[in-house]
């Protein structure tokens, strides 16, 4: 039995959140969730927030199975790119240099350990 959470459109580039998520596949849910509370990135506040709604969604799924979460493990976790906001900053000599502000959505799908 497996459950997803999907968060979409986080204000934080792909590149920074990949770096997070590639710490916690594969982990159990209870390592997973005290690597990213323990990051010093900004991102694993995100990444943390939709492991823990994962793992609520899995609780809530089947209520007949009691399923606890140390017998949780991060199945699958990805990042995709988002729309990015374009902008753009005054240069020097009157030129005007491009901001492109990144979003990325954010996938992890936790299962019960075989």
């Amino acid at each position: 039995m497996e459950a997803r959470a999907i968060n979409r459109f986080i204000g934080s580039s792909p590149r920074k959140m990949r770096l997070v998520i590639d710490l916690i596949r594969g982990e159990s849910v209870d390592k997973a969730i005290e690597i990213l509370h323990f990051s010093p990135k900004h991102s694993s506040k995100n990444a943390e927030r939709t492991l823990r709604s994962a793992v609520s969604n899995l609780l809530n799924k089947d209520d007949t199975a009691r399923v606890e979460p140390s017998d949780l493990y991060v199945k699958e976790a990805f990042v995709d790119v988002g729309p990015t906001q374009k902008r753009i900053s005054p240069a020097p000599m009157g030129r005007a240099y491009r901001i492109r502000k990144r979003s990325c959505h954010l996938t992890i799908v936790v299962a019960k350990k075989a």
